[in-house]
């Protein structure tokens, strides 16, 4: 197999990959279960991750067998700062996890209560990393994606991966809109979606101003 043929595969599965993602994920799809199986709503959340989870598996696949030189390859004291980095990302998902409602987010909760509405159940909350950013965990993610090394699939996939991101960040928005409205549209004004910037977070006051929205 050649070069290119491994390229075009790799950037294939993602494709594959994020379409299913992205169509499980969509609103259109959520109401057409509910409208045409609604008796299978409460399963829904728990068959999108086991999904999003398996369905990794051919773009990793790829990925690992693929073999060329490093495009970008952190050595010596950037290795340190590329691993630095990776734990500061980790942790910070690992911290947030607490201001989370984890059955809720595995879809376990829907699944005991019979839950069957579209709408994410969980209240609208702001954990400390939503003083900086809308979307923490995309930010983190990013932060970890881009200090790869980096071949030419790997390049492929991070750039892929963070296209997906960027426009299922928008998706995600109008969605966060719709089941939040004027609480989250306050936010949108206060906080960047994924960079920090020292002028633009949320303080104390404009916390309770948007909860109370």
């Amino acid at each position: 197999m050649n070069n290119l043929q491994a390229l075009l595969e790799i950037g294939l599965s993602w494709l594959f990959y994020l379409g299913i993602h992205s169509l499980l994920a969509s609103l259109w799809m959520k109401q057409l279960v509910q409208n045409k199986a609604a008796r299978w709503m409460p399963f829904y959340r728990l068959f999108f991750n086991v999904t999003a989870i398996a369905l990794l598996a051919l773009p990793l696949s790829l990925l690992y067998n693929y073999h060329q030189d490093w495009l970008i390859e952190w050595q010596g004291i950037w290795f340190m700062l590329s691993l630095s980095i990776n734990l500061i990302a980790i942790g910070g998902i690992i911290w947030s996890l607490r201001w989370y409602d984890g059955k809720e987010f595995l879809g376990l909760r829907q699944l005991k209560n019979r839950q069957q509405r579209i709408e994410d159940q969980e209240n609208f909350h702001l954990s400390p990393l939503h003083r900086f950013v809308r979307h923490p965990w995309y930010s983190l993610g990013l932060m970890m994606l881009w200090t790869r090394n980096m071949d030419e699939g790997m390049l492929l996939s991070a750039i892929m991966i963070t296209l997906y991101m960027l426009i299922g960040l928008n998706l995600e928005e109008r969605k966060l809109l719709i089941y939040h409205g004027e609480k989250y549209r306050l936010f949108q004004q206060k906080v960047p979606a994924l960079i920090p910037r020292p002028w633009k977070y949320l303080h104390k006051e404009d916390i309770q101003k948007i909860l109370n929205a």
